[in-house]
């Protein structure tokens, strides 16, 4: 599809060239050539072809200061003859294709062949009919049209095979289409910074055109290929095109070419748009990749069938370097591990799957026997040639029955409920601020133990004011009036404060009469331009008068420097450079400092100590951040070097120190009470100093006074971490992180190790699930490694949201506590449908197996059990997985990854509701035709009228269902099980849905779906019976589960019980479980050889009294090979090595894998 549209584009694009010539002074193709050039290379070709940039912009008619000119027909122009700016997207699947999916379910297929192979008998009449000899099958109730009605059943039962596969497919469809238009949504909220007609816009990334001039800045995502006109310390991030991780330095005259996909890592600046859409540099790979993509998939799989058992040996050594796993993969195998839930389900799916067979083997054999016993030995009948084809219809029906109880066992409904409860959750967690990236991220937070956000603008508005100062020797506690502070001082501070931020950042008058002026840009700067409107002053003259382009070096922030400073070249030609920053890292580089008539004084290291005493420390416990703001000048000649960085920020006069005050969001407080409350511990991790941090954390209620925690500093949290070599140790971690609050000026290294140090950790029974909140580039590690990554929708950089999970729309703490409510309700959700869909299972396949066993026919016939297997899988999935969470998810601690998936409670349920039905469903069955004063349908012949015996047990059986349905809606055991359920109109809809086709088929469904019609007070009598569910649930909740030790739980994914690589790549077909259970076979025993061995050499080594290293080193190896192979790690390694020796001097390799 890629290449087939690109073609056309291309050539399209050829035809409007050779018309359009004219227009602009370079074509698409020249562009796209001189952007496949890197470095000097690009800069020697601009000089020869063109001369320089400003030549370039004039070829493209654009201008490097005003932009382009923004009107419509010329925009569409461009688009024309360049190209817009977007990468056509993979076809989806067809419907089709999702259909014939859904048909490779192996059941379905042996439903499919039965059903057939019924078909055709129905419609083969032997010679041998009429021959009373055959068996005693043709009984005399028949009449040649009840005969004829044979093929009914076959017929019938391919019908519901194919409404399933249209329910199955359809879900498929409708779930790709959601995720489409999620993808969509999160590409139309990305917008880029360009300027157009002298005016800085904001624009969709699909917006731009060739000639745009746009403004890149610290954290950008560059959405299309272009050159570097002007900026400063402008830092790029190439590896996404060239693999290379370090950072590029861009300049006019060295390195010009900015690649669309690349991050910028630092500095800010402007470049001219010279190739979009699939002429970009990450437009021509996706192309090649959408063009390669099908050829790569056939390869695949021929090569995927080859070497499955080579690979599944190759595997571990493979992850263990962790070198070959190329790029693509690694993209697809985002988190680790599968989530928590589907970890469980897949477990509980192939057990219920396993049970499901070896109960419906047992059915036909048991029924094949019975039936040719009877035939042949007790009645002695000789087998007739003439008889074949009525016996082999016996055996096909008999087949027909065992292959259904299969079909009801197995509870396809599982991936159904999940797929629609994610969607749901998602759909409806937009509302809420949460853009969900990735599904399964919303499942796991509500298994998120531990969350580390950071402090401003998720915890804190992101509002900055300067609420205190400290100018010309005196504190004031509040804005000082304007008149008392020394007009050179005034001057100096107005012009750092101006000149020293970005031009991008400004504040404009507010949009409604009454709101707060606008902040626009990076929010500490505002602060200290309101600062400055607040001392009756004014920076935009100031700005004027020293434009962007004379601005004569910047050395931009940075988590390194954590200070700006912006030289510029005074009249007298000598220099002079502004400097603001984190007050306690600048004023170390301070020597003076200006007194209260403006003249420096001297500034010593104990003026520091007390100043740090007297100003910062009150100003930081007031939870106030604070800026120091310098200046240094330089002579003209010898001109210093600026490359120097340490000796250039030296030496500084300081102007003033500011507090900042970042008000706590008024929500957080209560958001994080209910975190806490409901088992998560939150932590704060800042760039912020630790006074400020401790505030705020207080007045957020992360840390209460008189409570046991740790409030660490980035530098003391690596030397606790460190051993001598200055290497992290995991038991250092272990010591720290349970206690630890608040991280304070943190590095975002540092945010990356307290994140892998607590999800490594083994020191808590469960191991914890970590979300981590992100906004800047250099987060985009954390993000990654955590559980659940949340980047922020409007501080965040494109980086951050590239790694993330989650996006908060908001940016606000209190939608991370949505998301944990959310996550917890698909948790809920699905266990509520497990706990509805195993009592089904439970009852239907005992009837039909004890049924069969005595009356040599299921009660319940093939298309009934799929009509109940198609209501209790896909409606009831619909039902109960679109329950709304309620406030009091928040109430318990979280389940974490052993507690299993069906609780005590739950089990207690199943069982019990399947007592109350199977007990009725037998009475019904031996003795309903008396209670009804019926004619029995047991042992009726083959092909004879339906009964209405039979009819009743079935509709019992669906009313039953259908209440326990409403029973289902708790799993904690609670009593009103009506609760809240008008909120839930889906749920009302499809339980009265259900109950009317269920009218439908009983008195209309005839012959197909083996039903008569019934009388009134027989309905009444099913209802009634259907009600007793709600009074027997109620008796249920009576008992206590803590009596019922017997109960086992089920679904439980245990530590060490990961999931095999193969499942990893959802992209790979999945090997089906039979397949994976022989590979666990063969691992088993090839481990248990490698033990023995290991034991035999361990006692060997004893006898000789030799140091057991060795033996303990190779079997570590060993293991470790055949281990990684099904991520199975075994306990008793483990205890065998500390058995051997202390933990301590455990080889590596076995104490990395224990």
């Amino acid at each position: 599809m890629g290449d087939m549209t690109n073609s056309d584009f291309y050539s399209k694009n050829q035809r409007n060239e050779s018309s359009h010539g004219g227009e602009f002074g370079c074509t698409m193709e020249e562009l796209r050539s001189l952007m496949e050039l890197r470095g000097t290379e690009a800069v020697v070709k601009i000089k020869e072809t063109y001369g320089d940039t400003d030549a370039i912009c004039r070829r493209l008619k654009t201008s490097p200061v005003e932009g382009l000119p923004g009107t419509a027909p010329d925009l569409e122009k461009r688009k024309q003859i360049f190209g817009q700016n977007f990468i056509p997207p993979k076809k989806p699947k067809t419907f089709l294709q999702l259909v014939w999916e859904a048909l490779q379910d192996v059941t379905l297929i042996i439903l499919e062949i039965a059903a057939i192979i019924s078909l055709g008998l129905s419609f083969y009449h032997p010679p041998g009919e009429s021959n009373e000899g055959c068996a005693t099958a043709q009984g005399g109730a028949e009449d040649e049209g009840e005969a004829e009605a044979g093929w009914i059943e076959g017929a019938a039962i391919l019908l519901s095979v194919i409404c399933v596969v249209l329910v199955t497919a359809f879900n498929d469809w409708s779930k790709e289409k959601q995720f489409r238009g999620l993808q969509s949504r999160i590409e139309q909220e990305q917008k880029f910074t360009v300027v157009r007609a002298g005016q800085v816009v904001q624009i969709p990334v699909a917006e731009i055109v060739v000639g745009d001039i746009a403004q890149v800045k610290y954290g950008d995502l560059l959405p299309a290929d272009g050159l570097f006109i002007q900026g400063n310390d402008l830092k790029i991030d190439e590896s996404s095109l060239t693999g290379e991780s370090d950072q590029v330095r861009k300049s006019v005259d060295k390195d010009p070419m900015l690649l669309s996909g690349t991050h910028v890592m630092e500095g800010s600046g402007r470049m001219v748009v010279t190739a979009v859409g699939v002429n970009s540099q990450t437009g021509i790979i996706f192309t090649l990749l959408g063009a390669g993509g099908e050829e790569e998939e056939k390869k695949d799989k021929k090569a995927k069938q080859q070497d499955g058992a080579a690979a599944m040996e190759m595997q571990p050594l493979k992850s263990a370097e962790g070198g070959d796993a190329d790029d693509k993969k690694k993209a697809n195998m985002h988190k680790k591990e599968k989530s928590v839930l589907q970890g469980k389900l897949t477990k509980l799916a192939v057990q219920i799957g396993k049970a499901g067979l070896v109960m419906s083997a047992i059915t036909v054999i048991i029924l094949v026997l019975y039936f040719t016993v009877d035939t042949f030995v007790v009645n002695k009948k000789p087998w007739l040639p003439e008889c074949t084809p009525v016996y082999v219809q016996y055996f096909v029906k008999f087949f027909i029955i065992g292959v259904t109880v299969l079909v009801v066992a197995v509870p396809e409904g599982l991936p159904l409920a999940v797929t629609i409860s994610l969607a749901y959750s998602v759909k409806k967690m937009m509302k809420d601020n949460n853009l969900v990236r990735h599904l399964d991220a919303c499942e796991t937070m509500g298994n998120a133990t531990a969350i580390c956000s950071d402090k401003t603008g998720t915890l804190t508005t992101n509002r900055m004011t300067v609420v205190q100062a400290y100018v010309g020797d005196i504190h004031y506690k509040e804005i000082p009036d304007p008149s008392s502070i020394n007009a050179k001082t005034m001057e100096l501070l107005v012009h750092a404060i101006a000149i020293n931020s970005a031009y991008t950042t400004k504040i404009l008058p507010p949009e409604k009469e009454g709101a707060l002026p606008r902040q626009v840009g990076n929010k500490t700067e505002c602060g200290l331009l309101g600062f400055v409107l607040d001392l009756k002053q004014d920076y935009e003259p100031v700005r004027a008068q020293m434009p962007e382009e004379k601005l004569y070096k910047v050395y931009t922030f940075n988590s390194v420097r954590k200070s700006m400073s912006t030289v510029i070249k005074l009249p007298d030609e000598s220099f002079r450079m502004y400097s603001k920053g984190a007050s306690e890292i600048v004023l170390k580089k301070c020597c003076k400092i200006l007194n209260g008539v403006g003249e420096p004084r001297v500034f010593r290291p104990r003026d520091r100590d007390e100043m740090v005493k007297k100003v910062i420390e009150p100003m930081a416990c007031d939870g106030l951040r604070t800026i120091c703001v310098a200046y240094r000048d330089f002579p003209s000649s010898p001109e210093p070097d600026w490359d120097n960085e340490n000796d250039i920020l030296n030496e500084l006069t300081c102007i003033c120190v500011v507090g900042i005050e970042d008000p706590v969001r008024p929500e957080v407080p209560e958001a994080i009470r209910k975190c806490q409350r409901a088992g998560i511990t939150v932590r704060m991790v800042t760039g912020d100093n630790i006074n400020t941090a401790r505030a705020i954390a207080i007045k957020c209620g992360i840390i209460h006074p008189g409570e046991d925690f740790l409030c660490l500093e980035g530098k003391e949290f690596n030397r606790r971490i460190r051993n001598e070599k200055g290497e992290i140790e995991q038991e250092r971690i272990d010591k720290i992180w349970p206690k630890l609050r608040v991280l304070a000026r943190s590095s975002p290294t540092d945010k990356h190790t307290l994140v892998k140090g607590i999800i490594d950790s083994t020191h808590t029974e469960q191991r914890q699930v970590v979300a981590v909140t992100g906004d800047g580039t250099n987060d985009g590690p954390a993000l990654k490694k955590a559980d659940v990554g949340f980047a922020m929708g409007i501080a965040g950089t494109d980086v951050a949201k590239e790694a993330s999970d989650i996006i908060l729309t908001d940016d606000n703490f209190s939608s991370i506590v949505k998301a944990v409510m959310w996550g917890r309700n698909v948790y809920d959700s699905i266990s509520k449908f497990l706990q509805f869909q195993l009592t089904v299972n439970v009852v239907a396949v005992i009837v039909a197996f004890t049924g069969a066993c005595i009356t040599q026919d299921s009660p319940l016939k093939a298309v009934q059990m799929l009509w109940v297997n198609l209501i209790m899988d896909t409606f009831a999935s619909l039902a109960l997985a679109t329950e709304p969470p309620t406030e009091t998810l928040l109430l318990r601690k979280p389940y974490g990854r052993n507690k299993p998936l069906i609780s005590r409670t739950m089990m207690k349920n199943i069982l019990g509701h399947a007592v109350y039905q199977l007990t009725l469903i037998f009475t019904l069955l031996f003795v309903g035709e008396k209670m009804f004063q019926i004619d029995s349908g047991r042992n009726a012949p083959l092909h004879s009228p339906p009964s209405e015996h039979y009819t009743i047990i079935f509709n019992t059986f669906v009313m039953m269902q259908l209440f326990n349905e409403i029973n289902a809606r708790k799993i904690h055991g609670e009593r009103n099980v009506f609760d809240g359920i008008f909120r839930n109109p889906i749920f009302c809809t499809i339980v009265l849905g259900t109950f009317a086709i269920q009218i439908v088929i009983v008195q209309f469904g005839g012959k197909p779906f083996s039903c008569s019609p019934l009388q009134l007070d027989q309905w009444m009598w099913c209802i009634f019976i259907g009600l007793g569910e709600l009074v027997w649930g109620q008796v249920i909740a009576t008992i206590p589960t803590s009596r019922l030790k017997f109960l086992k739980e089920a679904g439980r994914l245990t530590q060490k019980e990961e999931i095999p690589e193969e499942e990893l790549n959802e992209d790979v077909e999945e090997i089906d479980h039979a397949e994976r259970e022989l590979r666990r076979g063969q691992i088993l025993w090839f481990r248990g050889l490698n033990r023995i061995q290991t034991q035999i050499e361990v006692v060997n080594t004893f006898k000789s009294g030799a140091s057991f290293q060795g033996a303990l080193r190779r079997q570590s190896s060993v293991t470790s090979q055949s281990q990684d192979v099904a991520n199975l790690s075994s306990p008793s390694r483990v205890s065998l090595s500390n058995a051997l020796s202390s933990p301590t001097s455990l080889p590596p390799a076995a104490a990395g894998q224990g």
